[in-house]
């Protein structure tokens, strides 16, 4: 059974796959900088290193949690309800109050019912026309697929670029999937510099890179010299019967 994000996240790439899996060439190690949801590396095959990196701490304390302690994970919810009420009061919760276990359990729930995958200024998400994305009678169903999928992977909690420092070799597969420049919901500042520092990595290191940004003059400016593509894409937010269109950029740092 092939593994499932474990949680949904703001500028997910579950659609672009098609665009892009198929541009991956092959690699002995594969690394996202930029994990989030890590849509893409759950759905690829799996390589023989691989490397799920973010900057957020409670992402990285989940995916630690589902990977080493699934049963007790699991047991965090043997009580637990869907609730506008609970989950207010789980947002305001301190971390510093709880075990990594039940920090991760939190951001779990938080996280599963938040209004568009968004990782700052959550609000409870609600449809009336589709069930919660949370099952509690199914959690432990739905992670088992995950939680052996990261068995064998690094998960490292590093600033994006140093991440790419410490892995980079001739076998290694970089994939970055950045904030989305005039975007928000990721609670992390991340400036026009950091894109330019991005291109400026991917000219210089000695491993493969694919990165994939909102196509706008800026990101078109910051990775002139590369190789770009251009993708359309439709998107939702929330579920919504509305669908806007968008272009975005896959851009290599290689020539076919």
């Amino acid at each position: 059974m092939m593994a499932k994000p474990i949680v949904p996240w703001v500028g997910g790439k579950r659609r672009l796959a098609k665009h892009i899996l198929p541009m991956f060439p092959e690699h002995g190690c594969y690394v996202e900088p930029f994990a989030g949801g890590a849509a893409l590396f759950f759905m690829k095959e799996q390589a023989e290193t691989e490397v799920l990196n973010d900057i957020n701490g409670d992402l990285v304390n989940l995916y630690r949690v589902v990977k080493h302690h699934l049963e007790e994970f699991v047991r965090q919810f043997k009580w637990a309800l869907i609730s506008r009420q609970i989950y207010a009061w789980l947002r305001d919760t301190p971390i510093e109050t709880l075990t990594d276990i039940q920090r991760a359990a939190r951001f779990y729930y938080l996280q599963k019912l938040a209004f568009g995958g968004k990782v700052s200024d959550q609000t409870f998400g609600t449809a009336t026309t589709g069930k919660p994305r949370l099952n509690l009678l199914r959690i432990e169903e739905e992670l088992s697929a995950a939680h052996l999928r990261l068995s064998r992977v690094f998960i490292e909690h590093l600033a994006w670029e140093e991440c790419i420092r410490r892995y980079d070799r001739p076998h290694t597969l970089f994939y970055l999937d950045p904030p989305y420049w005039g975007t928000e919901g990721y609670g992390v500042a991340f400036g026009l510099e950091q894109y330019d520092l991005m291109a400026a990595l991917a000219k210089s290191i000695e491993g493969r890179m694919v990165i994939s940004v909102n196509d706008i003059p800026q990101m078109r400016a910051a990775f002139s010299g590369l190789n770009i593509d251009e993708v359309d894409i439709n998107y939702t937010v929330g579920g919504g019967a509305k669908r806007k269109s968008a272009k975005e950029l896959i851009i290599r740092n290689w020539f076919d």
